[in-house]
Formats: C-alpha cells, structure tokens, sequence
C-alpha cells in the first residue's frame, strides 16, 4: 500500500489531495482495490473525506490511514499511512509584558513580546526590537530595555507582519533608598511570599514609577522563583535570599523555607468490582444513597451505597450504545440524562432518565434531534442540559424543563473550521459554563451569571485562554514516532482559579499492555489558570503526575481529588495563593492505586475521576471498578 505524500506540511486551513495505491506481492498494481480514508484517533487536528481530502483544521500532527480492500483476494485489505504536519497561520499580533509607560533614567527592564496567529496560536517567530532614540531608551536584540536619559522615545517589537509600537516616558531618577518588606519570611514548600519594593529619595518621601528586577539566589541546595510582581515560591526547602534592584541601587530580603509535611494515610472502606464491562463516569444521587456508573459498553449501572463499605449494584439501564460516557442527575434527583456514543441506529444523542426510584432509574424519553454524531459529556443545571456534539464540536443547550418532551434552545461554537473543532467537556455551576475546547483552549460563558448577560437560550461569552499543547508535550517521546492525540480535556473552576486538565495519547497505539483501554498509556499536565481578571487570565501553577494522564477532578474546600488513569486517585492540597510547581512542592498528600488482581488489565490502575461526598472519595476505574475510600486527618509529623 503506497500513500502519497507519506509526509507534508500544512497551514491550518489548508487542503491536501491524497493518493493510494495497493500493490500485490509481485509489485503489480491492483486497479480493482477500493479505498477508504481514515483519521487516526478521531477528528482531532482536521478530518480527511471519502476521496482523500485532507483538511487542516488545528495545529499538531494528523495521521491519516488509507485502507485497500481487494475482492476476491486471500488477504482482503492492506493499510498505509501519510503523516500531516500542521503549522500555524503566520504572525498576526504580539503581546508585551511588561508594557511600561515611564521608567527611571539608569533603570532596565526585561521585556517578553509573544507572537500569536489571528486565531490565537502561540507562535516562536524571532522579535525584532528597535528604539526611536537609542540615545535615550536602548534596547536588546533580547528585548531588555534601559533608560540612558530622561526624554521621551518609542519601542517597536516585530515579528513577521505582526508589530507592536508604544512610547515610553524616561524620568530623572531621584531614587537615593530601596527596601523590600518583610525583610525576613519563614514558609513551607508551595507557600506564596509577595514581597513589596519601596523607593525613596534623600528625603525620604515615595518616588513613582520605581519597578525594580526581582532575583532568587539559594544559600543552600533548593529551588525558587519570583515573578515580576515580587511573588515567591520555593519547590525545597532552604534558605533563599531574595534581590530587588533598580539601575545601580538593591535591597534584599532572606526566606527560610521548611518541608511542607502534607501527607496523610488512607483506607479503602468499599469496593464494587465490574465483572461485565469496563467503568467510566460516576454521579452520586442527592440524596447520598445511590450512585450511578456508567460503562464503555451499552449500559449504567445503579449502585446502592447506603452503606460504603459494601456497594452493590441495583440495577442497570441497557441502551443501543457503544459507549456511555457519562450521567448525570437533576439537582433534586427526580430526573437524570446518560449519552450514548456509537449506536447501531447511528441515532446517539442522549437518553432521559426518571429516578423516581433512586435504585431502579427508567428511560423516559430521548434526544437525538441535532446530537446524532454522538454526546461525550453533558452536565445538568436548572432544567437545562448542556452537551457536548461530538459531530459539530459545538455545546448545545437542551430545555429539560418538561423531561417527556426536551427541546433545543441554544448552540454555540468557536470561531474555526469545522474541521478541528471538538469540544470535549463542559462544567456550569454559578451561571458560568466552563468548556475544555481541546484545541481551543478553555472557554467560559455566561449562561445566567450576570456578568455578561447570558442565558441558557443565549450564551456569552466571558473568556477564553488558549495554550500551546504542541509545545508543551513535544519533550513526550511516545511510541512510534508518530505524534500524539492530545488536548483540553477537562476543567474544575474553584474560587479565582479554573483547573484545567490535558488528555494526551500516542496516535498509534502500539501493542497491549497497561494504559487506557484502546488508546494506551495517558500523559496530561493539570493547568491552574488565574481567572480574577477576566480580560488577562494566565496560568500560574500545574501539576503533572509522573506515572499517568490527568482525566476528570473534583474540588471541596482546598482539595483537588484528580484519576489520573495509570495513577490511580491522586488528592492535592490547594490551599493558599497557587504558584508553580505544585508536585515539587509537595502538595500531594494522598494516594491510592486502584490497580486489582483480576481487573480488565491486571494490577493496572485507570481511575476515571473521584467525587467527594459527606468524608469519602468514590473512585471509578475503568479496569477495577468501584473504590470508596476515606482520607485520615493530618497527623503530626516529626521531621
């Protein structure tokens, strides 16, 4: 099987005609053979059609498989391959942080000017700097710029056709004393310091527009850093000396930094094997009393867990499904939906649910209208569901109000081609609809809040942060060679920060052996996105497990319970200001692999997500089961 070109490179938009031909053992050509187009790991970074049009929707790496089938012949069908590199349009705008307006004469700053595409793509293209009066303001070909004298002149950084020109202000330094408070801190790993610079002249009074360079210095073994606020985080402990300079002036200040000693002991109170099929999604009802799982398979389970320490399946809903990803009930219990994904009928959308008994749930009725290609996820919310369309990747918004009859009200997508456009997963509590819109980034919209207006029939929206997966998992070495299915997957808001989750897997799956089932051994990094300014979000801490993928998360007060697949549950401590690295920081207090003897893969852990509920944690694991599991409180530690 020859497919041609085996590689090429596209810009988002773009099309490419591919070609196939099949060959017999003897390097005949089967002009009989018929052929069909298909797109490793779903429509993810594009699509391909029936004819071999391949269309770059996303950055990242497409791999389209071409398949021959020959009638007649012993060997029915043969596969090859093309691998799509897909690139991002050109520079169309650069953002500058930091963007002074004055500076003191003698004083330099470092500038950072990122360049994006028009529809939001990080691009790496080199910046030119330049100044209108190096005499006055100078800067690098690095972007640090300094101010010689006190006058008035222009900065302009390029990239491509993107430019970006402001003027600054350069000021007498009347500076003569610098201080940073406090002087000293004593903290633990993962605690945030915010040390505040002051600049006075020989008076003694305030001098404006003082904005010193922040460094961190260990006076032992360790790890900090500082932003350009003065906010410090140490990863070890030790003892870190903090410097704030401005032009030939500096203070200081010392941070001792002790151990965070978080960890805590846990005990599994109750488990549920699933003999049948694999688990997925967890829903606990209102009332505390009973659960529902749902399967990669045709059916939800309905769990009784009055008692945790022994669960125990009380019926089942059995639907035409290949995969039912997710349930889900209304806030008082009444009614409820599950989604179905790879029905015989090709007829998928969802399926309504009366709980009228908690522990023998009945379909009432369904939706399929608009949502045929499949639901993966949907969330309920004030007699609305909001769904994911795994055909058009738009949300829509169905009016559960009268369960007998649903109705859809509402649709809305990002801005993009259709192909490449996936939304994977959607959260709404407060009147805010968070959206994993997994090559687009996190999105939140107004379904009710007030801040923008939205309603369920008329989405707005608030936000959206968009982040470079690409770059982020490069350094990820996974089998093959040939790229990796990765992206948005799943998002938690809590307070001022969202908690965003990546979902990422080799594109070829090579051979068996531990990992999700049909997709293999999971990667993913735990986002945390600073939303308190809805105009500038920005991403001021994670967290990535080392032995597995972030998939779904729960957070009650200041802990994060995260499945993290081949990981097991993994449960964070999140108290205080977020910064950094929060797993070098220790603040991991807790975890339990959820791998079993006699689970679909042996002693191979694949938690699906946790749910917090009156002291436990009920885990869901794709191989395993059911696991019910009680956090101890924090004993003292003695280093």
């Amino acid at each position: 099987m020859e497919v041609q070109p085996p590689e090429f490179a596209l810009q988002v938009g773009d099309t490419l005609r591919l070609r196939a031909t099949a060959y017999d053992s003897a390097g005949h050509q089967l002009t009989e053979a018929a052929i069909r187009w298909f797109t490793s790991g779903g429509r993810f970074e594009g699509d391909v059609d029936s004819t071999g049009l391949v269309r770059a929707g996303a950055t990242g790496t497409l791999n389209v498989a071409a398949v021959a089938t020959v009638p007649g012949r012993s060997v029915k069908s043969t596969v090859g391959f093309a691998r799509i590199t897909i690139l991002p349009l050109g520079p169309a705008k650069l953002v500058v942080r930091p963007r002074p307006e004055r500076m003191l004469a003698g004083t330099s700053l470092a500038l950072e000017a990122v360049p994006y595409a028009v529809n939001g793509d990080r691009r790496y293209d080199q910046v030119a700097w330049k100044s209108s009066r190096p005499s006055l303001l100078e800067v690098s070909a690095f972007g640090r710029v300094t101010a010689r004298a006190p006058g008035r002149a222009t900065i302009t950084a390029g990239a491509g056709s993107a430019s970006e020109s402001w003027s600054i202000t350069v000021v007498p330094n009347a500076v003569a004393h610098v201080a940073v408070a406090p002087a000293e801190a004593s903290v633990r790993t993962g605690d945030v310091v915010r040390f505040a610079f002051s600049a006075t002249d020989a008076g003694r009074k305030p001098v404006a527009d003082a904005r010193p360079e922040w460094a961190v210095a260990p006076a032992g073994q360790g790890y900090a850093m500082i932003d350009g606020d003065g906010g410090f985080v140490a990863d070890q402990p030790g003892t870190y000396r903090v410097i704030a300079t401005l032009g030939g002036r500096a203070a200081e200040a010392f941070v001792q930094v002790a151990p965070r000693w978080v960890t805590r002991q846990v005990q599994i109170v109750g488990r549920l094997p699933l003999k049948g099929l694999p688990g997925a999604e967890l829903w606990i009802h209102p009332d505390g009393k009973h659960a529902y799982m749902s399967t990669i398979g045709d059916r939800v389970y309905a769990i009784d867990i009055s008692d945790p320490a022994k669960p125990s399946i009380t019926d089942s809903v059995i639907v035409d499904a290949r995969v039912v990803n997710d349930v889900m009930t209304t806030e008082d219990g009444k009614y409820g939906v599950l989604t179905r994904e790879g029905a015989s009928t090709r007829k998928n959308g969802i399926v309504i649910l009366s709980f009228e008994d908690p522990a023998h749930p009945k379909p009432i009725a369904e939706f399929t209208e608009t949502v045929t290609g499949g639901v993966h996820s949907t969330y309920v919310y004030k007699g609305y569901v909001y769904l994911t369309d795994d055909a058009t990747g738009s949300m829509r918004v169905i009016d559960l109000r009268d369960p007998y009859h649903p109705r859809q009200v509402a649709r809305w997508q990002v801005e993009r081609p259709e192909a490449g456009r996936m939304l994977h997963d959607i959260d709404v509590r407060d009147g805010l609809a968070t959206l994993s819109y997994w090559n687009d980034g996190l999105v939140i919209l107004d379904v009710g809040s007030g801040i923008k207006g939205g309603t369920p029939e008329h989405p707005q929206l608030v936000l959206q942060y968009k982040y470079d997966l690409n770059e982020l998992y490069k350094k990820v070495e996974l089998a093959g060679g040939a790229g990796f299915i990765r992206g948005t997957h799943t998002s938690w808001r809590h307070g001022k920060y969202v908690f965003v989750g990546d979902e990422v897997f080799p594109a070829r799956q090579q051979g068996g052996g531990p990992g999700v089932i049909g997709l293999g051994r999971a990667y993913g990094r735990l986002h945390v996105i600073d939303i308190a300014d809805p105009g500038n979000p920005r991403e001021v801490a994670w967290y990535e497990p080392e032995d597995g993928g972030t998939h779904n998360v729960w957070v009650a007060g200041d802990t994060l319970y995260l499945g993290d697949y081949q990981g097991g549950l993994r449960v964070l401590d999140i108290s205080g200001e977020l910064k950094g690295d929060l797993l070098a920081q220790g603040r991991e207090y807790a975890h339990v692999h959820t791998g079993d003897a006699s689970g679909f893969i042996p002693n191979t852990a694949n938690a699906w997500g946790a749910i917090y509920r009156d002291g436990l944690v009920y885990v869901p694991d794709i191989n395993s089961g059911l696991w019910v599991v009680k956090i101890e409180p924090p004993q003292p530690v003695i280093p």
